[in-house]
């Protein structure tokens, strides 16, 4: 199995910018694609961004030129940088990986609140 574990929420003004950085253990050996959701209070859980195992990316258009996703093999981490934070980008995010055990699974984090306010 698989275990993620996610860190660097708080609260920032808008404008602001926050890191946040989802670590995987376990059978990290057989992660795919990861990837960061968020979900707001009242709303569906939403896709941010993902990338994969070659380091392939994909932001969704809400937050397409303010955040940047990347990922780290050798330590089984992937990286969420966000700028120009917005109201709106409050929510708790939550991070997401695929992997084989051997049959492909999902794998989520419990998720890290980030509040974006004045």
């Amino acid at each position: 199995q698989v275990q993620l574990v996610e860190s660097g929420g708080g609260l920032v003004q808008p404008g602001g910018s926050l890191r946040l950085s989802c670590a995987a253990s376990g059978s990290s050996r057989s992660l795919n694609t990861m990837a960061w959701h968020r979900q707001a209070p009242g709303k569906e859980r939403e896709f941010v961004a993902q990338v994969t195992r070659g380091g392939s990316t994909n932001v969704a258009d809400a937050v397409k030129g303010r955040f940047t996703i990347s990922r780290d093999n050798a330590n089984n981490t992937i990286v969420l940088q966000m700028n120009s934070l917005k109201p709106e980008d409050t929510a708790v995010y939550y991070c997401h990986a695929y992997y084989f055990d051997p049959q492909l699974r999902r794998a989520w984090g419990q998720g890290t609140q980030v509040t974006v306010s004045s």
